[in-house]
């Protein structure tokens, strides 16, 4: 919110809208007109993006790893 309030000027509710959007995967609702605006939508877009993968790879690591080993599927010597 504080990026596109200060970079884009946009108020905070519309800041609010725009970072709520594009974590969601909806995208920014005001398109950036200003370099800077691009660039920190397209950066905060991309760590937005790897955030999910990390936190979803962390929580379902030990749910996968169960599994292989229900399935004895190991990785091993045979």
């Amino acid at each position: 919110m504080v990026g596109y309030h200060i970079i884009e000027g946009l108020g905070w509710i519309d800041a609010f809208l725009n970072a709520s959007m594009l974590l969601g995967g909806m995208g920014p609702v005001n398109t950036p007109v200003t370099f800077g605006g691009k660039l920190f939508a397209g950066l905060y877009a991309l760590y937005c993006g790897l955030v999910v993968i990390i936190v979803a790879g962390v929580i379902l690591a030990p749910m996968a790893h169960r599994v292989l080993h229900r399935f004895h599927m190991e990785s091993g010597d045979r």
